[in-house]
């Protein structure tokens, strides 16, 4: 196991926008032994897949690239399953990995780019999921102390692509490193398919009482169908997150756009579709130099060819810019910006 970093790493491979990059030191971490020598470490950031990530310039300090792996599981009772993932184990693979296994759950949450580790900090979520459904706990190593935390649902705090990691900046400081994830996977399984990608999907093929597997082959082809393959496109898939605004905003732009597609909130709010707004300014297919958002979903930013992280920020504030002159709706990148 290497824990004497390398310096002067290109980061080019290791994020799927292909930016350019150079990390002043670089370790790839495969055990969690690995961490303790490296206790007291600042100026520390958190690798995962890079799917999730804009890289606006070298860093200077430490990445660690998280490539723990290992999947089990690790108990189960009348009403679940308790499985665990190391942080490097890569998210798609996981969840294809417990659907074989007979254990239902995740299926929603298929071909989500990126690794287990970094599923908990964004709060991944897809086709009416969240992984904070689905979360048990967590095994971190706090760098500041040396020594390993464990955090339940509740002490992530989970929100909508959020939770405590990001919220503080641990993700980025490198204060915790998440190293492994353990997930309850429900006995009494019930389909989520109340998006119309995967009614439609299941109605073409006469299904009507899906499967696990059913339901995530009708996700895996929705997001092929709309999503570019990074290898050949670079992206990080959804761009911005999805606004919400308060009751009296969102009846302002229904007046005016009676198409607008909105989703009430538990919290009286009201969730907006961000590509929905961002093709109405004008954005679909749209390109500033070496950036541009995606010709067949407006709300994925792809890199043609030859991008830096600077192409990527002035895409990002041309776009919220655009949509907020035009509906008064500011927009937020879902990425972490580096």
């Amino acid at each position: 196991m290497l824990t004497e970093p390398q310096k002067n790493v290109s980061l080019a491979p290791f994020n799927s926008l292909a930016l350019p990059a150079l990390a002043g030191r670089y370790v790839r971490v495969t055990a969690s032994e690995q961490l303790m020598a490296l206790t007291g470490t600042r100026r520390c950031f958190v690798l995962g897949g890079g799917s999730n990530l804009v890289l606006t310039g070298d860093f200077d300090g430490l990445v660690l690239h998280m490539a723990i792996s290992g999947r089990a599981l690790i108990g189960e009772d009348a009403h679940a399953w308790r499985v665990r993932a190391g942080a490097g184990e890569n998210w798609h693979d996981f969840v294809q990995w417990t659907l074989a296994q007979g254990w239902p759950g995740l299926e929603n949450l298929s071909l989500i780019p990126g690794t287990a580790g970094a599923a908990p900090v964004q709060n991944i979520g897809a086709y009416g999921l969240e992984v904070a459904e689905r979360f048990l706990w967590l095994t971190a190593f706090d760098l500041q102390t040396g020594k390993s935390a464990r955090f339940e649902r509740e002490d992530c705090r989970f929100g909508y692509r959020d939770s405590v990691f990001k919220r503080e900046g641990w993700h980025l400081n490198g204060r915790y490193v998440i190293t492994e994830i353990v997930f309850e996977l429900p006995k009494r399984w019930t389909p989520l398919t109340g998006y119309a990608d995967i009614g439609e999907w299941l109605a073409a093929r006469r299904i009507s009482t899906p499967s696990p597997g059913n339901v995530a082959d009708a996700v895996i082809s929705a997001r092929r169908r709309k999503l570019p393959d990074p290898a050949r496109l670079p992206n990080v898939g959804s761009f911005f997150q999805n606004p919400a605004v308060d009751e009296t905003k969102a009846v302002e732009l229904l007046e005016l756009y009676p198409d607008l597609p909105r989703y009430p909130q538990p919290d009286g709010r009201v969730k907006l579709s961000a590509g929905w707004l961002i093709e109405r300014a004008g954005w679909k297919g749209k390109r500033i130099g070496p950036v541009g958002m995606y010709e067949k979903h407006a709300l994925v930013l792809v890199n043609h060819g030859g991008a830096r992280g600077l192409d990527v920020v002035a895409l990002t504030r041309a776009v919220q810019s655009g949509v907020s002159e035009k509906f008064g709706v500011e927009l937020q990148p879902e990425p972490v910006f580096l």
